[in-house]
């Protein structure tokens, strides 16, 4: 799904209730409880709950009513599905769609205008936030918020990722705004607006939430104006509302009139890439145009480290392939620490991982090694909208960063940074991930996905030391395409279409105390690896091929809660 995703992608060339859980002394994620994107403020994804074992179906309810007409239409769910929150107190909030949604009739063709993944089509569902609480053993619905946020003008359905604390949850509202509701009731406490009185329709809430200890919180905003856009981080105290605009946060920026290199149109230029030389023997370049206003990428959440320092991603919007973003580090009064550009740190493309020949992917013999064959220039690791991808901070204070990058295979790049945005390395895979991070025997480990599309396998979850060098690899070998009908009956065929195995799904993986890893597949399975690498568990949720970028958490009592094919599933003993 994620490459055909891409290649899609190349080819259209407030005031704060409470307080966050308090972290135990020797636990630094933030506590037990899942309260944002990536469990904590710092995005790490574990938990300091162990899992439960010998996992079975809990309860079941459906979340997206829409999923089985968006698998038709996009030949796999494209939809980034937030995170569902848990809490000590046995409360559960999770997203849940309403509205219309009109398929188009054949699938892609655009007709009936708007249909699929128009804007406009897009617009006529709507976002809820569902609560649900634990009562003897049983998970059931208590108050359903209905949020007036919309996606952006972009084709594709952007993430609606929410927050909590002790006794407030926080949820994106239209026009850059957030609501805070009584976490017992969905009573609105007051909306968060920091661009005016008024709801503007030109903006939107970029990304997830982010809460930080004190319950800070922090979120992006987007606004189009004409051909370019406006962005700001904001950040909301208990007495104060405050923002940084990214137009004048990076000083070493292109500025929005400067001209930025574009890419080789993928599929309608000659392969293989890039073209031949210009007749006095100078490299050929793509064009140039406007680059635009720095911006925060659409999917990402801001990530906040114990001292308070902020870190973020920026894009240049008028980039068509995002080739112009910054890694930025913000002080907790929203001054700039430090900001590293995305450009110019790579040198693996033709020649290194992408091999020489004329297949699509391949490199036009006699290219310059190294250089990204989308531009004939040195790779540049991009900030991709379609990605839900968002920084994490390590235990050591170094920062990671999933970034997209086409030319190994749509395979993208897991970037770290040191403490002081310094580039230190890098490892081949990146595209859509925020890992989760396993701290054990006086260091740490990294959990990624790792898909191998170009080769069509293997696919594998795979753990990473603090250099990002593997210590193991879980390689998906299951080749069934199976089904859950209503009475709870699996049925399963081999039909040849996967002899490799499927990818992994999960945009945010799961690990619990003991260092085991929670993760999704597209062959509807949920995985359970334990620490040496082999599979502890595999549970089959709905359908094959109808797995969404879709997260995992877990609550303190170790119970799962796993997405596939619209549904919400909870998982235990």
């Amino acid at each position: 799904m994620r490459l055909r995703i891409g290649l899609a992608l190349a080819a259209a060339v407030l005031m704060v209730g409470g307080t966050a859980t308090a972290a135990s002394a020797d636990d630094w994620s933030g506590g037990c409880d899942w309260t944002q994107w990536g469990q904590s403020a710092a995005h790490n994804g574990r938990t300091c709950a162990r899992g439960q074992h010998d996992l079975r179906l809990l309860s079941r309810f459906v979340v997206d009513p829409f999923a089985d007409q968006e698998n038709t239409e996009n030949g796999g769910i494209s939809v980034h599905y937030p995170v569902p929150l848990v809490d000590t107190a046995g409360n559960v909030f999770a997203l849940k769609k309403g509205g219309s949604y009109v398929s188009c009739d054949p699938p892609g063709s655009g007709t009936p205008e708007p249909c699929g993944m128009d804007p406009a089509n897009l617009n006529r569902m709507t976002w809820s936030l569902q609560a649900y609480h634990w009562r003897h053993d049983q998970l059931v619905p208590t108050w359903t918020f209905t949020s007036d946020w919309k996606p952006t003008q972009m084709f594709f359905e952007a993430m609606v990722q929410s927050a909590m604390t002790d006794d407030s949850v926080y949820v994106p509202g239209a026009g850059g705004t957030v609501f805070q509701l009584a976490k017992d009731s969905g009573r609105v406490i007051r909306r968060i607006n920091p661009l005016g009185d008024t709801v503007d329709p030109q903006a939107f809430v970029a990304g997830g939430l982010t809460l930080d200890a004190h319950g800070t919180l922090f979120y992006n905003v987007i606004r189009k104006e004409g051909t370019d856009t406006h962005s700001w981080l904001v950040r909301v105290t208990r007495n104060r509302t405050s923002m940084v605009d990214y137009r004048t946060l990076i000083p070493s920026a292109p500025q929005p009139t400067d001209l930025c290199y574009q890419t080789f149109q993928v599929v309608a230029a000659q392969r293989p890439l890039p073209p031949p030389p210009q007749p006095d023997g100078s490299p050929t370049l793509p064009p140039q145009r406007p680059c635009g206003s720095q911006r925060a990428g659409v999917g990402v959440a801001p990530a906040i480290g114990p001292d308070g320092t902020i870190v973020t991603v920026t894009r240049a919007s008028g980039n068509a392939l995002d080739g112009y973003g910054y890694l930025v580090a913000l002080n907790p009064d929203l001054s700039l620490k430090w900001a590293s550009s995305l450009r110019g740190l790579l040198n693996d493309g033709c020649g290194v991982l992408t091999p020489y020949g004329n297949g699509f992917f391949d490199c036009r013999p006699g290219t310059a090694l190294g250089v990204d064959p989308l531009t004939n220039m040195p790779p540049a690791a991009g900030v991709s909208d379609q990605s839900s991808a968002s920084p994490v901070i390590l235990p050591d204070g170094t920062v990671l960063y999933g970034a997209h990058t086409f030319y190994n295979g749509f395979r993208g790049h897991l970037m770290k940074f040191d403490g002081k945005g310094r580039f230190q390395t890098y490892f081949d895979f990146g595209w859509d991930i925020t890992p989760a991070v396993y701290r054990h025997d006086g260091t740490y480990s990294i959990v990624i996905k790792d898909n191998h599309y170009r080769t069509e396998g293997p696919f594998d979850l795979t753990r990473l030391s603090p250099n990002l060098t593997k210590e193991w690899s879980y390689t998906n070998t299951e080749t069934r395409t199976c089904q859950r009908a209503p009475d709870g009956t699996v049925t399963c065929v081999d039909d040849g279409q996967h002899p490799n195995g499927f990818e992994w799904c999960v945009s945010a993986p799961a690990v619990d105390r003991d260092g085991n890893v929670y993760g999704l597949a597209e062959d509807g399975n949920l995985y359970v690896v334990d620490p040496q690498g082999h599979a502890r568990e595999k549970v089959f949720l709905s359908k094959t091929v109808a797995a969404a970028y879709s997260p995992v958490s877990l609550d303190t009592r170790g119970r799962v809660y796993a997405q596939n094919n619209g549904e919400l599933y909870v998982l235990g003993r």
